[in-house]
């Protein structure tokens, strides 16, 4: 029997029935026998989280996005702030006037850099009754008072042409004690008369003497005592020498107020059909219709009503005429300037003032008018714009005078006429009469143009034309 290359030597079959089985395992050959079972297959897991590659996708995703609403952000902020650069007034600075604008840093510091000056136009100033000389200062943001240490006449008539007069009208400089601790301006050591006065000062800490400067551009503000009678009365020469008849064709037209040798204030409507300069004389130092036969007749040169006046209203009725040649104030003492009022000088009711105007006598002469005064107080403008008063027709730059006597018609001032005020010994010129043509009515007083509100109008005129 041939045993199969295939069995297990170690094997032994036997035949039984007609089959090939392989006998029993000893023990020796019961070996352990391992099952490797297969468990069933979990279901498979839903993972939350995405694929590597697609994770870095949406990061992508989501950083273009935030980028993308930060872009537009920031492009909306600077729309917002270019539309409040052009619609604010100025960011950068100070405004011209003409829409331009200059660092504050060049404002007042003796350099032109708006187109018409505005920057260097109002950096000099007169405040209070004692015509104490400031200027502004550039670097400390602020009105600083000039110390009177090396201060002589020069540095006045160049201080004065600074503000708007001309150089043959200064009066004079002067001092007065301080105790001011907020620095000063000083003129510096190698000052040139023909520079430009800010040009011409440095801020210091100290003054010697604790002194700083006054200053009068022109001698204005001499005049009559204020004990005069309250009542309309005829006015006497010399009583209101600043007070000029201005006359079209030899009649009496309007009365205006001297405020310097060349320039005279008086209303817009007054010049608003006659603008020609040629059509007008003014006459100065008279109170009755013989003066104009013993007085000059001056030219006048230059009209300018303010560029705002509003016929319909009266709003802005104030303008200025500059005489051809400068009144002689050295003539004769009926000639004399009322002082524009100074920065810091308030004018509020129930102040006294006067007011004069060129009318017919109450008893009725039919000639020529003669000067007549009459005493008013000052009225609130409030109580004065009332619904019982004139009902809201006053506007910025109007106040309102009641004659102190009724009945003397001396309200019915001339147009351009002066309503003046006497403070610490001097006159200054506050309205001028723009209406009044019902002021002996109950509650409606006269209406006068305010002065102190167009000061700088004036100042920025008389600059401008100071050479003419």
């Amino acid at each position: 029997m041939t045993t199969s290359p295939y069995l297990d030597p170690g094997s032994r079959f036997i035949h039984k029935d007609g089959e090939w089985k392989l006998p029993p395992p000893s023990r020796s050959d019961v070996r352990p026998q391992y099952v490797h079972h297969l468990a069933p297959n979990p279901p498979p897991e839903i993972s939350l989280s995405v694929p590597k590659h697609k994770d870095v996708k949406q990061r992508c995703v989501k950083f273009a996005v935030a980028a993308v609403i930060c872009l537009l952000l920031l492009l909306l902020l600077a729309g917002i702030l270019l539309a409040y650069y052009f619609s604010s007034p100025c960011v950068r600075g100070m405004q011209c006037g003409d829409g331009s604008c200059v660092w504050e840093s060049q404002w007042c510091d003796g350099v032109r850099d708006c187109p018409a000056g505005q920057d260097e136009a109002n950096c000099v100033r007169l405040h209070g009754s004692s015509f104490l000389l400031q200027i502004y200062s550039t670097q400390a943001k602020n009105w600083r008072s000039v110390c009177s240490h090396g201060w002589a006449e020069q540095q006045g008539r160049a201080s004065c042409r600074t503000i708007g007069y001309s150089r043959d009208t200064y009066f004079k400089s002067g001092r007065q004690k301080t105790d001011s601790d907020e620095g000063f301006l000083m003129v510096k050591s190698d000052f040139n008369p023909e520079a430009f006065i800010l040009q011409q000062l440095e801020l210091r800490k100290t003054c010697p003497s604790n002194s700083v400067v006054t200053l009068r551009c022109t001698d204005c503000g001499s005049g009559v005592n204020s004990s005069r009678a309250s009542g309309g009365q005829l006015a006497s020469l010399g009583s209101w020498p600043w007070q000029v008849s201005l006359q079209v064709a030899g009649s009496h037209r309007c009365g205006g107020a001297v405020i310097s040798p060349y320039w005279i204030v008086t209303a817009a409507h007054c010049v608003a059909r006659a603008s020609s300069p040629s059509d007008w004389a003014v006459y100065s130092g008279i109170v009755d219709p013989l003066g104009t036969l013993f007085n000059p007749a001056y030219s006048v040169s230059r009209i300018i009503a303010h560029e705002n006046y509003k016929s319909l209203t009266r709003m802005n009725d104030i303008a200025l005429m500059r005489l051809t040649k400068a009144l002689d104030l050295t003539a004769s003492s009926n000639t004399r300037p009322v002082c524009l009022p100074s920065v810091g000088l308030n004018f509020t009711a129930p102040q006294k003032a006067w007011i004069t105007r060129f009318g017919r006598t109450a008893n009725g002469d039919s000639g020529s008018p003669h000067l007549m005064e009459a005493q008013v107080s000052l009225i609130d403008t409030a109580e004065c714009n009332s619904s019982i008063a004139y009902n809201g027709r006053l506007s910025q730059g109007m106040l309102c005078a009641r004659e102190m006597e009724a009945g003397t018609g001396v309200c019915h001032a001339d147009s351009g006429g002066p309503l003046v005020s006497l403070t610490d010994g001097l006159w200054w010129l506050v309205g001028d009469s723009i209406w009044g043509e019902h002021c002996a009515e109950q509650n409606k007083p006269g209406v006068y143009g305010n002065v102190t509100y167009f000061l700088d109008w004036i100042y920025a005129q008389m600059k401008k034309h100071q050479d003419d």
